[in-house]
Protein backbone atom coordinates (compact mmCIF):
# COMPACT_ATOMS: atom_id res chain seq x y z
CA UNK A 1 0.00 0.00 0.00
CA UNK A 2 1.37 3.37 -0.96
CA UNK A 3 0.24 6.67 0.50
CA UNK A 4 -0.02 9.70 -1.71
CA UNK A 5 0.11 13.24 -0.41
CA UNK A 6 -2.38 15.71 -1.76
CA UNK A 7 -2.39 19.51 -1.75
CA UNK A 8 -3.88 19.72 1.75
CA UNK A 9 -1.10 17.51 3.13
CA UNK A 10 1.52 19.85 1.71
CA UNK A 11 -0.38 22.87 3.03
CA UNK A 12 -0.55 21.39 6.53
CA UNK A 13 3.16 20.53 6.34
CA UNK A 14 4.04 24.14 5.44
CA UNK A 15 1.97 25.53 8.30
CA UNK A 16 3.33 22.93 10.73
CA UNK A 17 6.88 23.82 9.68
CA UNK A 18 6.22 27.49 10.44
CA UNK A 19 4.73 26.58 13.83
CA UNK A 20 7.65 24.27 14.66
CA UNK A 21 10.18 26.97 13.71
CA UNK A 22 8.41 29.47 15.97
CA UNK A 23 8.36 26.96 18.86
CA UNK A 24 12.05 26.19 18.53
CA UNK A 25 12.91 29.90 18.31
CA UNK A 26 10.71 30.62 21.31
CA UNK A 27 12.55 27.98 23.34
CA UNK A 28 15.68 30.14 23.04
CA UNK A 29 13.94 33.16 24.58
CA UNK A 30 14.47 33.78 28.29
CA UNK A 31 11.36 33.21 30.40
CA UNK A 32 10.46 35.31 33.45
CA UNK A 33 8.84 32.25 35.03
CA UNK A 34 9.08 28.57 34.13
CA UNK A 35 6.26 27.71 31.76
CA UNK A 36 5.47 31.29 30.77
CA UNK A 37 6.01 31.60 27.03
CA UNK A 38 4.33 33.75 24.39
CA UNK A 39 3.04 30.76 22.39
CA UNK A 40 3.99 32.25 19.03
CA UNK A 41 3.13 29.00 17.22
CA UNK A 42 -0.48 29.59 18.25
CA UNK A 43 -0.59 32.44 15.73
CA UNK A 44 -0.12 29.85 13.00
CA UNK A 45 -2.81 27.61 14.50
CA UNK A 46 -5.25 30.54 14.58
CA UNK A 47 -4.53 31.39 10.96
CA UNK A 48 -5.08 27.78 9.93
CA UNK A 49 -8.32 27.64 11.92
CA UNK A 50 -9.58 30.78 10.21
CA UNK A 51 -8.53 29.79 6.71
CA UNK A 52 -8.94 26.03 6.61
CA UNK A 53 -10.95 24.86 9.62
CA UNK A 54 -10.49 23.00 12.85
CA UNK A 55 -9.24 19.70 11.41
CA UNK A 56 -6.25 21.33 9.74
CA UNK A 57 -5.58 23.48 12.82
CA UNK A 58 -5.57 20.35 14.99
CA UNK A 59 -3.04 18.65 12.69
CA UNK A 60 -0.77 21.69 12.78
CA UNK A 61 -1.00 22.03 16.56
CA UNK A 62 -0.30 18.36 17.25
CA UNK A 63 2.49 18.09 14.70
CA UNK A 64 4.07 21.14 16.31
CA UNK A 65 3.92 19.63 19.80
CA UNK A 66 5.51 16.35 18.74
CA UNK A 67 8.11 17.71 16.31
CA UNK A 68 9.28 20.62 18.45
CA UNK A 69 9.55 18.34 21.49
CA UNK A 70 11.60 15.92 19.43
CA UNK A 71 13.87 18.69 18.07
CA UNK A 72 14.37 20.19 21.54
CA UNK A 73 15.09 16.83 23.16
CA UNK A 74 11.95 17.00 25.30
CA UNK A 75 9.92 14.15 23.81
CA UNK A 76 8.25 12.20 26.65
CA UNK A 77 9.67 14.59 29.26
CA UNK A 78 7.25 16.38 31.61
CA UNK A 79 7.37 19.52 29.44
CA UNK A 80 6.15 17.50 26.46
CA UNK A 81 3.15 16.20 28.39
CA UNK A 82 2.35 19.68 29.72
CA UNK A 83 2.52 21.05 26.18
CA UNK A 84 0.33 18.23 24.89
CA UNK A 85 -2.23 18.73 27.67
CA UNK A 86 -2.36 22.46 26.93
CA UNK A 87 -2.68 21.87 23.21
CA UNK A 88 -5.43 19.28 23.60
CA UNK A 89 -7.37 21.57 25.94
CA UNK A 90 -6.90 24.46 23.55
CA UNK A 91 -8.00 22.35 20.57
CA UNK A 92 -11.15 21.31 22.42
CA UNK A 93 -12.01 24.96 23.01
CA UNK A 94 -11.11 25.84 19.42
CA UNK A 95 -13.49 23.12 18.20
CA UNK A 96 -16.28 24.88 20.08
CA UNK A 97 -15.09 28.38 19.18
CA UNK A 98 -15.03 27.50 15.47
CA UNK A 99 -18.82 27.22 15.69
CA UNK A 100 -19.24 30.70 17.17
CA UNK A 101 -20.37 33.54 14.89
CA UNK A 102 -17.28 35.19 13.40
CA UNK A 103 -18.89 38.61 13.33
CA UNK A 104 -18.87 38.52 17.15
CA UNK A 105 -15.90 36.25 17.92
CA UNK A 106 -12.78 37.22 15.98
CA UNK A 107 -9.21 35.97 16.17
CA UNK A 108 -8.47 37.92 19.36
CA UNK A 109 -11.38 36.54 21.38
CA UNK A 110 -10.80 33.01 20.06
CA UNK A 111 -7.08 33.35 20.88
CA UNK A 112 -7.96 34.38 24.44
CA UNK A 113 -10.28 31.40 24.87
CA UNK A 114 -7.57 29.07 23.56
CA UNK A 115 -4.87 30.65 25.75
CA UNK A 116 -6.95 30.21 28.91
CA UNK A 117 -7.80 26.63 27.94
CA UNK A 118 -4.10 25.94 27.33
CA UNK A 119 -3.13 27.21 30.78
CA UNK A 120 -6.02 25.34 32.41
CA UNK A 121 -5.00 22.07 30.76
CA UNK A 122 -1.42 22.51 31.87
CA UNK A 123 -2.32 23.43 35.45
CA UNK A 124 -4.70 20.48 35.79
CA UNK A 125 -2.07 18.03 34.52
CA UNK A 126 0.62 19.61 36.71
CA UNK A 127 -1.68 19.33 39.75
CA UNK A 128 -2.63 15.71 39.02
CA UNK A 129 0.86 14.51 38.14
CA UNK A 130 3.78 16.78 38.98
CA UNK A 131 2.76 18.94 41.95
CA UNK A 132 0.12 17.11 43.98
CA UNK A 133 -0.50 20.08 46.26
CA UNK A 134 -3.26 22.67 46.22
CA UNK A 135 -0.65 25.43 46.51
CA UNK A 136 -0.20 25.10 42.76
CA UNK A 137 -3.49 26.97 42.27
CA UNK A 138 -1.84 30.09 43.73
CA UNK A 139 0.05 30.35 40.42
CA UNK A 140 -3.21 30.50 38.43
CA UNK A 141 -3.46 34.33 38.51
CA UNK A 142 0.09 34.70 37.19
CA UNK A 143 -0.53 32.22 34.38
CA UNK A 144 -3.95 33.78 33.77
CA UNK A 145 -2.33 37.18 33.32
CA UNK A 146 0.18 35.67 30.90
CA UNK A 147 -2.70 34.05 28.97
CA UNK A 148 -4.47 37.42 28.80
CA UNK A 149 -1.42 39.26 27.51
CA UNK A 150 -0.13 36.64 25.08
CA UNK A 151 -3.63 35.60 23.99
CA UNK A 152 -4.38 39.22 23.03
CA UNK A 153 -1.04 39.78 21.31
CA UNK A 154 -1.18 36.51 19.36
CA UNK A 155 -4.79 37.15 18.38
CA UNK A 156 -3.94 40.66 17.17
CA UNK A 157 -0.99 39.39 15.14
CA UNK A 158 -3.11 36.62 13.61
CA UNK A 159 -5.92 39.09 12.82
CA UNK A 160 -3.45 41.46 11.18
CA UNK A 161 -1.89 38.70 9.09
CA UNK A 162 -5.31 37.42 8.05
CA UNK A 163 -6.45 40.92 7.17
CA UNK A 164 -3.34 41.69 5.12
CA UNK A 165 -3.50 38.37 3.32
CA UNK A 166 0.19 37.77 4.00
CA UNK A 167 -0.32 34.94 6.43
CA UNK A 168 2.54 32.44 6.32
CA UNK A 169 1.42 29.95 3.64
CA UNK A 170 -1.30 29.73 1.01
Amino acid sequence: MQLHADASDYRIARYATAAIMLSVAEAALPSPLPGVKPGLANIVVLIVLWRHGWRDAAWVALLRVFASSLLLGQLLAPGFFLSLAGSLSSLLVLALAARLPRRVFGPVSVSLLAAYAHIAGQLVLARLWLVPHDGLWHLAPVFGLAALIFGCVNGLVAARLLQSGSAIAP
